[in-house]
């Protein structure tokens, strides 16, 4: 198979454990590009959070995307232009944060450029220092109905987003799509908003068929794109159930795993 398209998760993925794009993933994505091969960031991260990994890539150009806020917005990563866009609305929040209460969680929303909360709290710093972004503090029921929410997230000590996961209601889960997009993150999108919808947008942008394409991630908000896929691939670190449903399971983020996929597959490098 001629793979022409690349989606990579960031965290976990293309990042080590130092939030560090190593050498040999820079050097095999910068050769997919130089043989005709696209290679687009899937991320959780709104596209100004990811700016100056896009600059560091060269992906930064009018023929490049960007999957932003797991599948919610896909854009253009020079332009901003919106090509594909599933969002929530004020109701959502208002309705989610009712639920916040009753679980008493911590919660949060994403504008496409800040992030705000009704109580200030670390995990929504840790939201705003991972994107460089401002927290503005916002009474949910008095929040600007003209303002875009793109995704709602509970935020808070593992254990307690464990236990919140376990108590959700069949109604919250039949309205959204809900990844747990890291261990103090549980992420709330419209219904038709994912990952792998965000690879599609990319793929019919670009002429491209869902099996010449490769997606790989690591965790839950990884599996749409994974099973859109090709092929799917899991790092070698991700979670059990991203292995489960993958095709292939490359080295982890600390063994160059996505330098490692590229090479094999579409560079064809005997490895």
């Amino acid at each position: 198979m001629s793979y022409k398209l690349i989606a990579l998760d960031m965290d976990g993925t293309l990042f080590n454990e130092k939030k560090e794009i190593s050498v040999r993933n820079r050097v095999a994505i910068r050769e997919a590009r130089e043989n005709g091969k696209n290679v687009v960031i899937a991320t959780g991260r709104p596209l100004i959070g990811i700016r100056k990994v896009l600059d560091e890539l060269d992906l930064n150009t009018n023929e490049d995307y960007v999957i932003a806020f797991n599948g919610a917005l896909v854009q253009n990563a020079k332009t901003g232009e919106v090509i594909y866009k599933s969002v929530l609305t004020l109701n959502d929040y208002k309705f989610l944060y009712e639920v916040s209460k009753d679980l008493d969680v911590h919660i949060q929303a994403l504008t496409e450029s800040y992030v705000t909360t009704p109580v200030l709290n670390p995990f929504t710093q840790v939201e705003a220092d991972l994107n460089g972004i401002e927290i503005i503090k916002s009474d949910v029921n008095t929040f600007p109905e003209t303002e875009t929410i793109v995704k709602v997230m509970f935020v808070d000590e593992k254990e307690k987003l464990d236990k919140v996961i376990s108590l959700l209601s069949d109604e919250v889960k039949s309205k959204y799509t809900i990844v747990r997009s890291s261990a103090i993150f549980l992420e709330f999108l419209n219904l038709e908003a994912n990952k792998g919808v965000g690879v599609n947008a990319v793929a019919v942008a670009k002429n491209i068929s869902s099996h010449e394409v490769i997606c790989v991630g690591d965790a839950g908000n990884d599996i749409a794109m994974i099973n859109y896929a090709g092929l799917g691939v899991a790092m070698g670190n991700a979670y059990d159930e991203v292995k489960r449903i993958a095709d292939y399971v490359t080295d982890t983020n600390e063994e160059d795993g996505v330098a490692k996929v590229i090479e094999k597959f579409m560079l064809k490098k005997v490895i």
